[in-house]
């Protein structure tokens, strides 16, 4: 049974990512999104990532201090606390480990980027989920930007996005790490269907996907930084993006509205494929720059 938005209680996995503070400041301080706030969080944590183990005990202390969040020991501790869960740990790497704890509690999940660091983990979250019962999704952020929003076509016949790309030597699919972002840009605005991609590598690094309805959808992955940004071609017109900004709250809603009614917004399939397509630009990369077919 779903419950109506006025009851739900939220729990955090990983408090080692700067989404969890932002998320508490909007739902739990501006409560720009009323009916569900954050209550408890388990910290998790990577002894061999800086980027987490350089701040998972300072956003631990702020949650508590800042949002009144109640950290707890364990993912079996947070369980009977909370109706849904949040797992935001910033090493995909970990999402596999914890997801297995985590549909133990039978409740609702949403998973953030990346859903994993490899395609074989990704598969494995979705068996996991379904033998628990689970409902889940995962995303960025971008996939609701307004002005990406604005630029999608159903008459789109190719397609540019980019963003920046930097790289951790943790994560074996090197595009997950961050420019999973255009990545999901790109599937925002074409859904699934792709059927081949070539990858060519440089100082910015091009990802080019052809999906099997003949439309192509190019990733410019800007190392190691530069805006977020996506232009549309039609038969007719061309629409364009340039400066494409990141914003939690979109997101947000449609993860409480996910919440409320077990209805995700992106589907599994679409998630799945998104790392296919990962998969297959780490492995055009590694044949230098040949086809190479997307899983199914």
């Amino acid at each position: 049974m779903w419950l109506p938005a006025a009851d739900l209680r939220l729990g955090i996995i990983g408090t080692d990512t700067s989404h969890v503070t932002a998320f508490s400041k909007v739902l739990n301080e501006t409560k720009e999104i009323p009916g569900a706030r954050i209550v408890a969080a388990f910290k998790g944590g990577s002894a061999d990532l800086e980027s987490s183990y350089k701040r998972v005990d300072g956003y631990a202390k702020e949650l508590a201090e800042k949002f009144g969040v109640e950290i707890v020991p364990s993912i079996a501790a947070l369980c009977g606390k909370v109706d849904a869960i949040l797992l935001e740990s910033v090493d995909g790497r970990k999402h596999l480990e914890q997801a297995r704890e985590a549909v133990k509690c039978g409740k609702p999940m949403f998973i953030d980027k990346p859903l994993a660091s490899t395609y074989a983990d990704a598969v494995a979250i979705a068996k996991v989920a379904k033998a628990a019962g689970v409902k889940w999704f995962s995303s960025s952020s971008l996939r609701w930007a307004e002005a990406l929003v604005a630029i999608k076509s159903p008459d789109a016949k190719s397609a540019a996005v980019w963003g920046p790309g930097p790289i951790d030597k943790t994560h074996q699919l090197d595009l997950s790490w961050y420019a999973i972002h255009p990545v999901e840009m790109l599937y925002a605005l074409y859904g699934p269907g792709c059927d081949e991609v070539i990858r060519v590598v440089g100082h910015d690094d091009v990802v080019i996907g052809k999906w099997k309805d003949g439309r192509i959808g190019t990733i410019q992955v800007l190392r190691p930084y530069g805006d977020f940004g996506a232009i549309v071609h039609t038969e007719k017109k061309t629409l364009d993006a340039a400066r494409i900004k990141s914003n939690y709250t979109p997101m947000l809603r449609e993860i409480v509205k996910f919440f409320q009614t077990g209805v995700a917004p992106v589907s599994e399939e679409e998630t799945l494929e998104l790392f296919a397509f990962m998969d297959a630009a780490q492995r055009s990369k590694e044949r230098g720059g040949k086809p190479v077919k997307v899983k199914r």
